[in-house]
């Protein structure tokens, strides 16, 4: 039997969400066993397969921010042994401005991380991709969901940029004059791996990324 001392873990829907998208039993059942083993023991994953890993890495960021809560709650590891406190602050919070305790830090860290990833939902960011693609290549697309390696880029991508950043990531990448790669403006895989780049370059103004020439291509 292996000890530990907290009692549960709050199961998050993106949690559910990868899951339901890994097609064979067996990486579903090495995800959930590393976000169980990490949540109860503190213990990170190894010798993980590629999709496993891949999948538990899109929800590292709200699994281990669960632990390191749970910790500074209870000043203990998870098999009970005492940590140190962290030092508190010698400044005294304003008046009606309460400094939050770390069971609710805990919480209110859980409830971010719902938010980061419902505050863009799949579905509207599809059709905000054929809106745009429509208005600069005068071509829809009628993409009914992200594929799963794409799906886990996106979950990602809401970790480091908001709705709006994203949003205007995509003028920077359909307003390139030179669209010789037809894959990297049909489906939205390239863009969610390089937001940051398509990004700063609407922010430049930079429409020549990859040269001036505008081709015609059939896609």
């Amino acid at each position: 039997m292996r000890l530990t001392k907290r009692k549960a873990f709050n199961f998050l829907r993106s949690y559910f969400d990868v899951l339901n998208d890994i097609p064979e039993d067996a990486d579903k059942l090495s995800f959930l066993m590393a976000v169980i083993n990490k949540q109860f023991l503190d213990e990170n994953p190894k010798d993980l397969n590629f999709i496993s890993n891949l999948c538990y890495n899109s929800q590292r960021h709200s699994v281990e921010k669960s632990v390191k809560g749970w910790m500074l709650a209870n000043k203990t590891d998870m098999q009970g042994n005492q940590i140190p406190s962290d030092v508190p602050d010698p400044t005294p919070s304003p008046k009606g401005d309460p400094t939050p305790s770390p069971k609710e830090e805990q919480v209110q860290e859980e409830e971010q991380v719902q938010e980061e990833i419902y505050i863009y939902p799949e579905n509207i960011f599809l059709e905000n991709w054929s809106k745009v693609r429509t208005h600069y290549m005068k071509k829809p697309t009628h993409i009914k969901k992200l594929e799963f390696n794409e799906k886990v880029e996106f979950t990602n991508a809401l970790k480091d940029f908001s709705k709006e950043q994203i949003n205007t990531a995509m003028h920077g990448l359909f307003k390139q004059k030179n669209k010789n790669i037809s894959s990297m403006y049909l489906k939205p895989k390239h863009f969610l791996e390089n937001i940051s780049k398509y990004y700063n370059a609407e922010l430049s103004k930079d429409y020549e990324l990859y040269g001036s020439e505008k081709l015609k291509t059939e896609l």
